[in-house]
């Protein structure tokens, strides 16, 4: 469970990120900021240090003994809400304009190969069709995806996935993002394997399919 599942953002110690983001700042200012005990802010951060959420820094300032400040670390950083998804549409749109759609999705498609050959090093290798594809359930979960291999009666194997990592995009450019991207990106990480994508987030389903056909 990563750092934003667990709350971190929230209560008290969600304050205290906001504060912290704004400038280092000692147990006792936080206290005073937030209304506390300063032994409930060192209780916090002491905790929030172990997790890798914030550091201390010493630094003197005047006479008597070095104060200690506390910043962010840059894991606490990454739990800020990000707007990678406008970026990208805008990035997509200026490209669709200028070069069109042909052009985009061969760099979609090569964008998605590229992203496999990072992710497949996280990925143990050989083992059968099957083996490979519970592997690759567990690089998407890593990348953020909800990830599950089901098996129908018939012998059908599936990979679902209920969160989309790319679904603002997804949704305002499904084809690029689920009939390229996606696809592409499941296909190299399984190796010389068929992949059918049944349903998809982007096209306004409840969850993404992924049919592929293990030799």
């Amino acid at each position: 469970m990563n750092a934003v599942e667990s709350g971190a953002l929230e209560g008290t110690r969600g304050r205290i990120l906001e504060e912290l983001a704004a400038a280092p700042l000692t147990a006792r200012d936080l206290a005073k900021t937030l209304g506390i005990q300063e032994s409930a802010a060192r209780g916090h951060l002491d905790r929030m240090e172990e997790r890798g959420l914030v550091t201390p820094t010493f630094r003197r300032e005047g006479v008597g003994r070095p104060r200690k400040r506390y910043t962010l670390t840059g894991q606490a950083q990454e739990l800020f809400p990000k707007k990678y998804d406008l970026i990208l549409d805008t990035v997509v749109e200026e490209l669709l304009d200028r070069e069109g759609e042909g052009f985009v999705s061969a760099l979609f498609a090569e964008s998605a190969r590229r992203m496999a050959a990072r992710v497949a090093k996280e990925i143990p290798k050989g083992g059968t069709p099957e083996e490979k594809a519970r592997n690759l359930v567990a690089a998407l979960n890593h990348l953020g995806f909800r990830c599950s291999l089901e098996k129908s009666p018939d012998g059908h194997t599936r990979i679902v996935r209920t969160n989309c990592v790319f679904r603002h995009s997804a949704l305002s450019h499904p084809y690029l993002l689920c009939e390229v991207f996606d696809k592409n990106l499941t296909e190299a990480l399984l190796g010389e394997v068929g992949v059918d994508l049944e349903d998809s987030i982007g096209r306004g389903g409840m969850r993404c399919t992924h049919l592929i056909q293990l030799r």
